[in-house]
This record gives structure tokens, C-alpha cells and sequence, in this order.
């Protein structure tokens, strides 16, 4: 008896099994529109990625999930900043102002940490080499003196496309960030010799990306910044 009750067991646990994988399957094998990947316009390019096993990515749509209507040609002579960005879109037809500004907020934030922490691996992957080269001797100056930049970001206020324009085959995009943070510079002692560690500032910047719209990378890089402060 105890080897037929155990037989149906298995028979039961079998049929169980089977209803949990064919609802799997199901949900599995439905197609939403938004089953595509993702591509980050912002880090390194793949093999680099790959190689260095850099984890630090900031996500814009794939290339090949833009939008499925050829952008307008309609173009505003008086509103400089929409002609830039439909000349852009003309030439890569995935390129979404929205998107973009979003993935700009990611990187500003990501620069900013890096910048302070003197994270060079991450910076030389989302800057031009002119960019990271300012950078670059900054943070070495820091070095050498004994520094220590305190850097915090607590939070974006607003970020807007202010320029928009194609120069040959690149894109150029500039967004205005406005925002509020804490910074401070401490020398080798530890006493403060430049801002606040207690005082949260507003801080408006311009930061200037481009990307070569002919090339299978997805990536725009940074290659310029401006401070109102």
C-alpha cells in the first residue's frame, strides 16, 4: 500500500510540475513591445565594458526600439533648439530629447561621485580626452596636496536641452542642470580651506555631449562643461 500511495504522489507532484511550466511558458512567451534591450549611450564601448567589468552604467533606449515613424521634417526657423534636435533625429531616428535628458541626469550624478572620489576608471569611460584630461589633473593636484573634495549631490532641480545642433555627422547635444549640493574642500589636516559642509548651495551647469551618429556605438560622450558659480 505505501508503495502505490506513493506512486500517486509522484503522478500528482508530476502533474503540478507541468501546469507551473506551461503557465510559466505562457507568461514567458507574451510579447509586450517592450521585450527589447537596453543600450547605455553613456559608459564605455562593449569590448571595453566587457574587459574591464565596469558595473557602473547609465541606461538609454536601444537604437533599434526608436520610435517606428520617421521623425518630421517640419522644422521651426524661430525655435533654434527644436530645428537642432529634428536635424537630430533626422539623422538618428531612435534619438528622444526625454530619454536623453534622463540619461544626462544619470551621468551628471555619476560624474559629479566620480570626480570627488577620484574614480578615474569611471570618468575616462563617459568623458572626451580633452574632458578627462582637465579632470584627470584636478584630481592628481588634489592628490598631491593632501585634499579631500567633499562632494554631494541632494538632488537635481531641473535639466533642459538648451542647444541642439549637428555638426557634420556628430550630434551635439547642451543641457542646463540646475542643482543643489553640498561641497567642501578639506586639506591634509582635515580643516576646511574652500566651501561648506553644512551649507547646501544652488549650482547651474552646462554640460555639452556628442556622439558620432554614423557609428554602430550608442555611447555619447561628454566634451564640454560650463559653471555659473
Amino acid at each position: 500500500m505505501g508503495g502505490e500511495f506513493q506512486f500517486f504522489d509522484i503522478i500528482i507532484l508530476a502533474m503540478i510540475a507541468g501546469f507551473l511550466i506551461l503557465r510559466l511558458r505562457r507568461v514567458l512567451g507574451r510579447r509586450d513591445g517592450h521585450e527589447g534591450g537596453y543600450h547605455d549611450r553613456f559608459r564605455e564601448r562593449e569590448q571595453v565594458e566587457k574587459e574591464a567589468g565596469d558595473d557602473n552604467i547609465v541606461h538609454l533606449p536601444d537604437r533599434t526600439d526608436g520610435p517606428a515613424d520617421a521623425p518630421s521634417l517640419d522644422i521651426d526657423a524661430d525655435d533654434p533648439v527644436a530645428a537642432g534636435l529634428t536635424q537630430i533625429r533626422v539623422a538618428d531616428p531612435s534619438f528622444g530629447p526625454d530619454e536623453f535628458v534622463e540619461g544626462g541626469k544619470m551621468a551628471f550624478e555619476m560624474i559629479l561621485n566620480a570626480f570627488a572620489s577620484g574614480d578615474r576608471k569611471t570618468l575616462k569611460g563617459l568623458l572626451s580626452p580633452d574632458v578627462y584630461k582637465n579632470f584627470d589633473e584636478a584630481i592628481t593636484e588634489r592628490e598631491r596636496a593632501g585634499e579631500v573634495l567633499e562632494d554631494t549631490l541632494v538632488g537635481i532641480r531641473s535639466a533642459k536641452i538648451v542647444e541642439a545642433v549637428m555638426d557634420g555627422h556628430h550630434s551635439i547635444v547642451t543641457v542646463k542642470f540646475v542643482s543643489e549640493q553640498i561641497s567642501a574642500l578639506r586639506d591634509a589636516e582635515g580643516n576646511i580651506i574652500d566651501g561648506n559642509p553644512n551649507e547646501v548651495i544652488d549650482v547651474t551647469d552646462f554640460w555639452t555631449f556628442s556622439r558620432d551618429t554614423r557609428s554602430s556605438d550608442p555611447n555619447w560622450t561628454l566634451i564640454g562643461t560650463e559653471s555659473n558659480n
